[in-house]
């Protein structure tokens, strides 16, 4: 069987095509791109620790002031939501935006309820903390044998 050079090379372009396609797409990956996946994704960054009686979370929200931030919980989902307006000086023209601007979300599904009328939300040096107690019937009890 004969194959032409013609064949070939279509076959390269259509390659070279697609190539060229997923490195635009994968291009920024870890930077701010247009797309904003990575923003959208992991921020506000947080760990979440458990104690026995409560969950606690800490989310890194830097340059966020208390009025900037929201702060929902039903049961055992968590929401935290807020918006963070650009700090470029009046009458400057933007070039880069690498710190993330907008409004962001981001939820969480615990592991068990949460007492909403006991929650603790502080805000100190750029890092949001909450100390979410579990509900009543979510905790542990110990039952003793007769």
């Amino acid at each position: 069987m004969f194959t032409r050079i013609s064949d070939i090379d279509r076959l390269f372009g259509t390659m070279n095509f697609l190539q060229k396609k997923l490195d635009n797409l994968y291009s920024d990956y870890g930077r701010s791109s247009g797309y904003r996946w990575e923003l959208e994704q992991t921020f506000p960054r947080t760990n979440f620790y458990e104690n026995g009686d409560s969950f606690e979370i800490r989310a890194e929200v830097p340059r966020l002031e208390k009025n900037d931030l929201n702060v929902k919980i039903q049961g055992n989902y968590l929401e935290i939501s807020g918006t963070r307006e650009s700090d470029a000086p009046e009458g400057y023209k933007t070039h880069k935006t690498e710190r993330g601007i907008g409004s962001f979300s981001r939820s969480f599904t615990l592991p068990a309820d949460v007492d909403s009328t006991k929650v603790e939300a502080t805000l100190k040096d750029g890092v949001l903390y909450l100390i979410l107690p579990k509900h009543e019937a979510a905790k542990p009890k110990k039952i003793s044998i007769s």
